[in-house]
């Protein structure tokens, strides 16, 4: 009686925030136009040519979507009968969905999670099965996938210890809602611990292993690859900062400066994370006195140039095989850092800031093989990223050996997208 008191109450608070939420995103579409499109979706308004009866996969935004490459890829070969439906939240990962897939699945908007938006939305795709990633808990539409039995899986599960910390002053919300999933499939020991504490039943968790390792190369990145080798026109010295919050860009610029001292060539590639933050981190560098170029100007990068920005979308995967050295982004604020194995799958040395809070099982993987180079939180920020970076240009052995230790950990862990196949396709046979 007390959850389902709990679930009313989340209905109608949900319920109630739902117009402050649409208020919300139509303030971020003054920066990023995408957020107003398709607004219907968003209350569960989804296209009637949308097939039913399949599975939908709700992948937050860019790196979900990535990293769920391999297991979607798996899932068209295995369900070929069945429409796929690939949900996103934010418009970038909706840019990804079409970028990786094309017409090959269906997409749209997981909806507001209010209960007339969830019951439009599951009652127009009808699904077998719904997949949920990571620590994607929305309360309204899995309480209703599993009123309509529904099949319900998390894969990918990742529940830290802050996390943890913040759910249970949610308790009443959140231990029914991670009950009712079918399975739960976890990336470590740990998670799976925590979601024990959360309250999941034993025999619904499984360890599985990362899905983020899972990671390839395939024809599509091989050719984005060389299309981008090809703009630079000479041999130098490429340092990449990949997946920029506010805050990274004015890091590596200052960083910047004391490496051009030592190494004249050198060439910044910088990647943001959002789109909408192009315009300003190109600003950024021209303040900075830096002669820079645009990915989408299609120029050729020369001698002349000392920082391009890539300001278009997926082909961060492609740009990490252009550097000497990777330094990923949102490790150097409370962001808790991207995912330092696209670099590695390319045997680049990885250089991370101090918040690694996001991937701390994957960095203490890569630490204990001496696969990444972690900088401590310092008041000389700048000069310690710089003499980082320096010390990999400098000493080319030990950044082949880092790069090299970082690819093994990769093999060594990969798996977790056939483990997600094998507990979808039982969920399935029940």
């Amino acid at each position: 009686m007390r959850f389902i008191l709990a679930l009313v109450l989340y209905r109608l608070l949900f319920l109630l925030l739902t117009p402050l939420l649409l208020v919300v995103l139509l303030l971020r579409s003054i920066n990023h136009q995408a957020y107003r499109q398709r607004f219907l979706e968003r209350l569960g308004f989804i296209s009637t040519a949308l097939q039913t009866g399949g599975i939908i996969i709700h992948a937050a935004s860019v790196g979900e979507v990535i990293a769920l490459k391999p297991f979607i890829t798996k899932l068209l070969n295995n369900y070929a009968n069945l429409p796929i439906t690939v949900t996103t939240f934010t418009p970038t990962g909706s840019a990804q969905v079409k970028k990786l897939f094309a017409d090959k699945v269906q997409h749209c908007y997981l909806p507001l999670d209010n209960i007339f938006s969830t019951q439009l939305f599951l009652k127009r795709l009808k699904p077998k099965a719904m997949i949920f990633m990571e620590t994607e808990l929305w309360p309204n539409v899995i309480a209703q996938c599993q009123k309509q039995q529904i099949k319900l899986l998390l894969i990918n599960g990742r529940l830290s210890e802050k996390s943890m910390r913040s759910y249970q002053k949610l308790a009443w919300l959140i231990m029914p809602t991670i009950q009712r999933f079918d399975k739960i499939l976890t990336q470590s020991q740990v998670n799976q611990d925590n979601y024990l504490t959360m309250g999941a039943n034993p025999e619904q968790c499984e360890l599985s292993g990362n899905l983020k390792f899972d990671i390839s190369v395939n024809n599509d990145v091989a050719a984005k690859q060389q299309e981008l080798a090809a703009l630079i026109t000479q041999q130098r010295k490429v340092w990449l900062i990949a997946s920029t919050h506010p805050g990274d860009e004015a890091l590596a610029l200052q960083a910047f400066e004391q490496i051009k001292q030592q190494q004249p060539d050198a060439l910044l590639i910088i990647v943001p994370r959002h789109p909408e933050r192009f315009e300003q981190v190109a600003k950024l560098a021209q303040i900075a006195g830096y002669p820079l170029l645009k990915r989408s100007e299609q120029h050729l990068v020369t001698l002349q140039t000392d920082v391009w920005i890539i300001d278009t979308l997926g082909e961060l995967l492609a740009t990490c095989a252009l550097a000497d050295v990777v330094t990923m982004g949102g490790s150097f604020s409370d962001i808790g850092g991207h995912n330092p194995l696209e670099p590695a799958l390319f045997k680049k040395p990885v250089i991370v800031g101090p918040n690694m809070s996001n991937f701390s099982e994957i960095l203490l993987q890569l630490k204990s093989e001496q696969a990444i180079v972690q900088i401590a939180e310092n008041e000389n920020m700048p000069q310690t990223l710089a003499d980082e970076v320096l010390a990999l240009f400098t000493h080319e052995n030990s950044a082949q050996r880092v790069g090299e230790n970082g690819y093994k950990v990769v093999l060594a862990n990969q798996g977790a997208t056939a483990h997600s196949l094998t507990a979808l396709q039982t969920l399935l046979r029940v």
